[in-house]
Parts: structure tokens; C-alpha cells; sequence
């Protein structure tokens, strides 16, 4: 696991920010294209099937798919890939804990929380 300090996970947020934007604008094309993805997949056990916008469909998945390894590369973990919540370990008082940013919190990470206690846990540094 890497880990960061707080300088070195804001001179990072920029790149990532960038990532997980895309990740959550694939992620909104996922969710508005389930439903029609369910209906095909019930068709397809029946002997039919066909997806309208499936390869838009199939392309947001990969999209999420690449753009996730290269969050994780990185070493920050994406918790939620609709919010473009995510965490970059750091050590804080001699254990890791967990930096936390979210897509519209601005430009530096104010917030952090113990690994056990999740967004509910945040916070501020």
C-alpha cells in the first residue's frame, strides 16, 4: 500500500480529479443504460436479445474499467465511483488512515478518517 502525505495527495488531486470525473460521467452511462441492459439480458435467456446501445453500454463499463487501474496505480482507492469519493492512505499519529475527497470539495483535501470508520467517520484535518 502506498502511502502519501497530505502535500504529496493534493499535488496529485489534479490528475486524479481528471480521472475520476470520467470515471463518474461512465458510471452515470452505466446506470441510465441498466435498465435497458436487465430487459436485453431477459430477452437473451428467452432466445432473443438485443440491447439498444450496447456498444455505448459496453464502452462507459471499459471506461470505468481502464480509468479504475489507473486510480489504483496511483495508489488512491475509489469508494464510490458515482460521487468520485476516494482515499489516499497516509499515516497519521504512527497508523494509516485514510485522506478522503470527493468530486466538488475543491481543490486541496480537507478531510480524513480511520480506516474502520468510513464517510460517516470524516473529519477535517
Amino acid at each position: 500500500m502506498k502511502l502519501f502525505t497530505l502535500d504529496e495527495a493534493n499535488a496529485l488531486l489534479p490528475t486524479v480529479r481528471l480521472i475520476i470525473e470520467a470515471i463518474s460521467r461512465a458510471h452515470r452511462r452505466v446506470a441510465a443504460r441498466r435498465e435497458a441492459a436487465q430487459v436485453a439480458a431477459a430477452g437473451a435467456a428467452l432466445g432473443g436479445g438485443y440491447m439498444p446501445g450496447a456498444e455505448k453500454y459496453l464502452a462507459a463499463l471499459l471506461t470505468i474499467a481502464e480509468r479504475s487501474g489507473e486510480i489504483e496505480a496511483l495508489g488512491v482507492q475509489i469508494k464510490d465511483y458515482e460521487r468520485g469519493l476516494i482515499d489516499f492512505p497516509t499515516l497519521r499519529e504512527g497508523r494509516v488512515v485514510l485522506l478522503c475527497w470527493q468530486l466538488g470539495e475543491g481543490n486541496s483535501i480537507e478531510w480524513w478518517h480511520d480506516m474502520e470508520a468510513g464517510f460517516a467517520g470524516r473529519q477535517p484535518i
